[in-house]
């Protein structure tokens, strides 16, 4: 059932990413929701089980650490409820069934601080109180399931009339949608290739539409158009090489003395202090070491504390990755790569397959020269998209970057390893975009140590939080900082509208360029410059505020100089300073601090 539900969602991932409540580039509900679903899946596939409780903990299991977005985390607990409805239980009845989706209700709506009517959070809630109404009715769950299903198809058609964002724009809910489909694969497994409900009208796919909330049909959204890109290299063609956090891709071995005071925990610890993908296994003498590190020289330092090293391979994963962007420029270089494990015969390391396979068991001996290393008061991980924003953040003491925004969010367990790889007692997130807030907390809970998750909601944002965090200064002094921090600035963004709507009283053509102020649309123009002059008109009240210009793809040099040349004779006396953003999707970020 879950199976089926999960490509459901998968076949109508793109349909759900074009459902955007704001006509820009940034639906990827669908994206988030089929990643989510997707890691659920391959838990329970590695871990099936023949019990309702086993199956259910495991699929949780998989999908809170899978989760990404606000849609994806609100999926993961709308399911981590029902793993505890049914926890302990072989099989499952209606009654059980109905009680674990409201259990699964309650456990969503208590992670989100703000509910908002006319989500997949009202999508699900409606469904699951329909279930317990009708459950004494009937033990066919086949017939039961199709029943919630109605039900929740049936809200999610009323969406607009709750969210009048959602009728403005003439769209259902998409993450509510997403929800539909899923319960929608439920529906057609457990029916077994019967009829679907009367209510419903086929796809030429024999799964299932349902009305618009106007009654009708709704039409598939006009796909948003991508430059073309080749299949072989279109997955690494759209991330930064600087992105790449740890660059040194390393694997050696340890040859272990006669009596060892090798400890997997303390070595491992050492390695996590600036590394991550790390791969420890143990074989009698033999450690087979595999990890990713800022600092090559601390790993190979610290591996010598327990033997001898053997066998080196290093690769520069950041040269890997511009060799893919230019193949012909490194085809000689190409045809130089060794097998790490090619030398193996000639250093009298014998060949272990069994040690690729698995991690085996070792005991955990402290060693008589434990590795030590100074724990730091605080790291800060923040989450960034573009080269120079990246850099940016380094400059201003950010120790972990995860690459994430609008097309891509990072899930709880990117955030997790990120806050686990920071050798400091107390870790700061910045999420720096809405969509990431609910992950973050998540991770919060997850962490293995205190966390404090600064809401900073863009890059700007989190660029303001770091200009006022202060080493020396206490956590609590430093949330405070980083949050007073915030509420002086104002976020603009100029973005490429993607379809004809009417927002905020603006009237918008498909293609021309949006100014947005906070959450608001209030520039719509032909160009990039006049969409950002318009938008700093309106962020520029008394035009002596401190401006910071991030350009990103799609501003050219000659619009920036010229929106600079602007600002100068427009606002003399504002102070104005420009950076080379590199953030894909918007030519422009802004930040305005607000005049005292």
């Amino acid at each position: 059932m879950v199976l089926a539900g999960a490509e459901r969602l998968s076949q109508q991932a793109e349909l759900i990413n074009a459902l955007n409540v704001f006509p820009v580039p940034d639906g990827d509900t669908g994206t988030n929701m089929n990643l989510t679903m997707t890691a659920g899946v391959a838990e329970l596939k590695n871990k099936p089980s023949q019990e309702i409780g086993r199956a259910a903990e495991v699929l949780s299991k998989g999908l809170l650490m899978g989760a990404r977005g606000n849609s994806g985390v609100i999926l993961s607990q709308l399911f981590r409820g029902f793993a505890r409805a049914v926890a302990g239980q072989r099989e499952i009845t209606v009654p059980l069934f109905a009680a674990a989706l409201r259990q699964g209700v309650d456990t969503a709506y208590k992670a989100v601080v703000k509910p908002v009517e006319g989500t997949i959070l009202t999508v699900a809630r409606e469904a699951a109180r329909h279930g317990e109404s009708i459950a004494r009715r009937t033990e066919d769950i086949a017939e039961w399931m199709g029943e919630v299903h109605d039900k929740a198809a049936e809200t999610l058609a009323r969406t607009p009339d709750m969210l009048p964002v959602l009728k403005q724009v003439g769209v259902v809910d998409s993450g509510g949608q997403g929800l539909v489909f899923i319960y929608e694969g439920f529906v057609h497994f457990l029916m077994n290739g019967r009829t679907q409900g009367a209510a419903t009208a086929p796809y030429a796919d024999g799964w299932t539409t349902y009305p618009s909330a106007s009654g009708t049909a709704p039409a598939a959204p006009a796909p948003v158009s991508k430059p073309a890109v080749s299949q072989a290299s279109s997955a690494q063609a759209r991330l930064a090489t600087e992105s790449i956090q740890f660059p040194y891709d390393m694997e050696f071995f340890i040859r272990l003395p006669g009596r060892s005071a090798y400890s997997e925990a303390s070595f491992r610890k050492a390695l996590e202090r600036d590394g991550d993908s790390i791969i420890l296994i143990a074989d009698d003498d033999i450690v087979k070491v595999h990890v990713h590190s800022r600092r090559p020289g601390d790993v190979l330092n610290a591996a010598l504390a327990y033997g001898e090293l053997t066998n080196f391979h290093i690769l520069n994963m950041r040269d890997q990755h511009r060799d893919l962007l230019h193949p012909a420029a490194s085809a000689e270089a190409a045809g130089e790569a060794a097998d790490p494990m090619g030398h193996e015969a000639a250093s009298g390391i014998p060949d272990m397959p069994e040690l690729r396979a698995a991690e085996a068991a070792t005991q955990a001996v402290e060693p008589a020269h434990p590795v030590a290393y100074e724990m730091a008061d605080f790291g800060v991980v923040a989450v960034s998209v573009g080269e120079g924003n990246d850099e940016l953040f380094r400059s201003l003491g950010v120790d972990a970057i995860i690459s994430g925004g609008q097309s891509m969010n990072p899930s709880t367990e990117d955030l997790v390893q990120a806050i686990s790889s920071l050798a400091a007692d107390h870790i700061f997130v910045l999420p720096n975009n809405a969509n990431i807030l609910l992950a973050a907390k998540q991770a919060q809970e997850l962490a293995d140590r205190p966390v404090t998750v600064v809401p900073t909601r863009s890059i700007p944002q989190g660029l303001a939080a770091m200009l006022a965090f202060q080493e020396e200064q206490p956590a609590a002094v430093n949330e405070d900082r980083m949050l007073r921090a915030i509420e002086r600035v104002l976020t603009g963004s100029v973005t490429r509208a993607v379809r004809d709507t009417v927002m905020d009283g603006i009237d918008i053509r498909g293609g021309d360029y949006i100014g947005i102020l906070d959450k608001q649309i209030v520039a719509s123009e032909p160009t990039v410059p006049a969409a950002a002059k318009g938008l700093l008109a309106r962020m520029l009240a008394s035009g002596d505020e401190t401006v910071m210009l991030l350009s990103g793809e799609g501003a050219g040099d000659g619009d920036t100089a010229g929106l600079i040349a602007w600002l100068g004779e427009t606002y003399p006396d504002a102070e104005v300073e420009q950076h080379e953003g590199g953030q894909n999707l918007y030519p422009y970020l802004i930040m305005v601090e607000k005049s005292d």
